[in-house]
């Protein structure tokens, strides 16, 4: 196993070579795509050539987030570009198969490949950490069948790793909690709605506004199943009744606390990987 300042160096070298062609890699905003994008600016600024960061504003992702990716995109020298999807009906997904992941990722990036091809880019990439590898990811199938580049992975850096070169560089998002899609709320088999998804991310907001870091809301038909740090449970509990009111308000009848806590995947307990 490489250590951290091996496969910092090996992910430089990576990116440089990537930089001969112009880059672009979809961005989301988060730790991982920011200090990728981040490193595609510095490499291409060196070889002269274009790093873009290529954000979709998507049917499954909580919204609100354009705004501050572009800016972060521009502090870096980045071309920043939105691509609108729907994907519900694009990927079909709408009752969210146990596939969807796969589906959808491949949606997705087939939709940034044309993009891609239009602006004459050489390279797609992709913010995948060595974590991704060791949870259920099906998506990341999808990566590898259309050839996208995930230099992160590549060079063995983990979820922590990620965060500490993405601070070293000075990125605002080296702590930003992950945000994977909303569909990831709901058991596999239900509707997605865009009512729901956009009820589950206002109970979310309002949640991280009490000052809980990681959250997640688990919808299992009228119940919600709040899920928070370990640490975080005993302040949920002392916090219920503002909670509960909260929750209600948004139209849950049953309002859970999960004493497991925050688990990234809960929903995928019962898959076979």
């Amino acid at each position: 196993m490489y250590d951290y300042q091996k496969k910092v160096e090996n992910l430089k070298k990576t990116m440089a070579s990537y930089a001969e062609q112009d880059i672009v890699v979809a961005f989301s905003g988060g730790a991982d795509s920011g200090l990728l994008l981040k490193m595609a600016c510095e490499a291409a600024e060196k070889t002269g050539h274009t790093a873009y960061g290529i954000f979709l504003h998507t049917m499954l992702h909580p919204s609100g987030e354009t705004e501050s990716a572009g800016i972060l995109a521009d502090e870096m020298g980045a071309v920043f570009k939105v691509l609108e999807i729907d994907e519900l009906q694009g990927a079909d997904i709408e009752y969210n198969p146990q596939d969807r992941c796969y589906r959808c990722k491949r949606y997705l990036f087939e939709s940034i490949l044309k993009e891609a091809e239009k602006l004459c880019a050489g390279v797609v990439m992709e913010g995948t950490n060595q974590d991704d590898l060791h949870v259920y990811r099906p998506g990341i199938r999808a990566v590898k069948e259309l050839g996208i580049a995930s230099p992160l992975m590549e060079s063995g850096l983990t979820k922590k790793e990620v965060r500490r070169l993405a601070a070293e560089y000075g990125l605002s998002v080296s702590d930003k909690p992950a945000a994977p899609c909303l569909a990831t709320r709901f058991p596999y088999g239900a509707r997605l709605s865009d009512k729901a998804m956009r009820r589950v991310e206002r109970a979310e907001r309002f949640l991280k506004g009490q000052g809980f870091y990681n959250v997640r809301l688990r919808v299992h038909g009228d119940i919600a199943r709040i899920e928070v740090d370990s640490h975080d449970l005993q302040r949920l509990v002392e916090n219920r009744a503002e909670i509960i009111h909260e929750m209600k308000a948004l139209g849950y009848t049953y309002v859970t606390a999960d004493l497991e806590g925050f688990r990234s995947g809960s929903m995928d307990v019962n898959i076979k990987k």
